[in-house]
């Protein structure tokens, strides 16, 4: 089985891979002036507004997850007995990832088959 996070975690993770990555750009575009001088003022101008396009985009996922946090139903995850945030109705723990659903039809599957079940959806 493919390891897998909950929901919400994989948005903010696609969010700090995103900050990460206008970072990098804006460091590696300023970085263009020394190497090339003037020459380098284009490499720097496109790399700003590459990674500020990328931190904008970043900032956006940040909010729509915390959006979601808010109205996200919060249930006691029956493995690690902690509190955790669900979306829709499988989801995973965000400690221990354990496949969790509020379906009572699904609710005695495997994990196999629930994401064979969600890849032919």
């Amino acid at each position: 089985m493919i390891f897998k996070s909950a929901k919400i975690n994989a948005f903010r993770t696609w969010g700090l891979l995103l900050t990460m990555l206008g970072m990098g750009l804006m460091i590696l575009g300023t970085a263009g002036i020394v190497f090339w001088g003037h020459a380098g003022k284009v490499v720097a101008a496109v790399g700003l507004v590459i990674g500020l396009i990328s931190m904008m985009a970043s900032l956006a996922i940040y909010f729509w997850a915390g959006m979601l946090s808010t109205s996200a139903v919060q249930v006691d995850c029956p493995e690690c007995h902690k509190l955790t945030k669900m979306l829709g109705k499988t989801d995973r723990c965000m400690f221990c990832h354990t496949i969790l659903t509020m379906d009572p039809e699904q609710a005695n599957i495997t994990a196999e088959q629930l994401e064979s079940q969600q890849l032919k959806s």
